[in-house]
């Protein structure tokens, strides 16, 4: 999982590789997919880092795959989707420097109206698209019927005062208008040593930030985000997501990405990952993500909107319950819809979607689908590896059972 590749790469070596955000992800799995991290708006995807692999074809055969050898194949595995094409037992990734400075902010704003809500809404995008639309920042804003606009982001190459000056409009908004709004003043920026953010020793820094594996047997140096563990054995009610094209935070069409975002907000809580597309990024990560099987959308995108709701945890007996499933369902997709009004036609991410995607091959690769049905008809012509949604599913039945093509 990538928290051992961190603490291997980053910790022992002080170097960078580009991994997920999550310490628990799994590493061959993120790559094949494509794979974005915290840092991604800097260094673009994990797929996009692959110098070579080592796959098991159906043939049997053990297969060293780069961009001399086997080259189609090697460029399936940067983000064709996981398990779609064979076995992989080894992955080379490209490495950087560590970014000199480091940090985290927190910012959560209560607007005390709707109508102070869509202001702030507004602002925000404005002070986002004018200050951090750039390779600086990463990560999520969260916004939703509650009127909390909640910020959870971080940032790499700028100092914490830095930090500060960016999102200075954005609190002196909320700040001149405390009839309207409350929280403002507990916007924090902390700066961290990158190197020792994988490390379990991060916890002196940041008391709270990360909860132990406590499992009998378990690595102690092994942790979690502490606002990741609700997820492990989730049952997941609705998860949708959808890419947001950068030309929305043009002036003239800021208000429909306003209005989209407040107006889905009434169904349910919209989550922007910042750090999840690649507009924005520096020339070298867009070439290199480029040459990937990923929906060019990405490309284009300045954030990844996620909407989603879980249910309980199965690891500790909990159970599904059907009505609230429902109900979860079809408040999500209500809150899709809404937002889809100002994106109506781009894509989704193949490793966090929607398990009922209508018209996944175009979401999910785009004008890329055709050629990676061709290499997986290259190399498994009988469908011995079949995901659901994955390449060349649309041969074999729902179940993944029965072949129908």
């Amino acid at each position: 999982m990538w928290l051992h590749a961190y603490r291997a790469v980053s910790v022992d070596h002080g170097r960078y590789v580009q991994g997920g955000g999550c310490t628990t992800v799994g590493v061959a799995g993120l790559v094949q997919g494509g794979g974005f991290g915290s840092l991604s708006k800097a260094f673009g995807t994990a797929g996009a880092h692959l110098l070579e692999a080592e796959i098991v074809t159906a043939d049997g055969q053990l297969r060293v795959v780069n961009a001399v050898r086997e080259p189609e194949l090697f460029w399936a595995l940067k983000g064709g989707g996981g398990g779609a094409f064979g076995v992989v037992t080894r992955l080379t990734l490209a490495t950087h420097d560590l970014p000199q400075t480091f940090g985290s902010i927190q910012l959560d704003i209560h607007a005390k109206s709707d109508d102070a809500y869509r202001r702030l809404l507004a602002k925000f995008v404005d002070v986002y698209a004018e200050n951090l639309f750039n390779p600086h920042f990463g990560e999520q804003a969260q916004g939703g019927f509650d009127n909390h606009l909640r910020v959870n982001m971080l940032f790499q190459g700028l100092t914490a005062g830095e930090v500060r000056a960016a999102f200075k409009p954005l609190i002196d908004f909320a700040a001149a208008s405390s009839a309207d709004y409350e929280g403002q003043e507990r916007f924090s920026v902390a700066e961290l040593p990158l190197r020792r953010y994988w490390d379990a020793g991060l916890m002196t820094h940041l008391p709270g930030a990360g909860v132990a594996d406590a499992r009998p047997g378990a690595n102690p140096d092994d942790f979690w985000w502490a606002g990741d563990g609700h997820e492990a054995g989730a049952y997941w009610y609705a998860f949708q997501s959808a890419w947001m094209p950068q030309s929305l935070l043009q002036p003239q069409n800021r208000a429909r990405l306003v209005d989209a975002w407040f107006n889905a907000s009434r169904h349910f809580v919209l989550s922007f990952g910042f750090n999840n597309c690649l507009a924005g990024a520096p020339a070298a990560a867009l070439a290199a993500s480029r040459d990937t099987p990923m929906n060019p959308d990405v490309l284009d995108a300045f954030a990844l909107v996620i909407i989603a709701f879980d249910g309980p945890t199965l690891f500790t007996g909990g159970q599904p319950n059907a009505g609230v499933a429902r109900f979860a369902a079809d408040r999500v997709d209500a809150a899709m819809k809404a937002l889809r009004a100002c994106a109506p036609n781009t894509g989704a991410y193949v490793n966090e979607c929607d398990y009922f995607q209508a018209d996944w091959q175009r979401a999910f690769w785009g004008p890329n689908y055709p050629r990676l049905l061709r290499v997986k008809r290259r190399y498994d012509p009988t469908g011995l590896f079949t995901v659901h949604h994955g390449v060349g599913s649309e041969d074999w039945s729902e179940d993944g059972f029965t072949q129908v093509a």
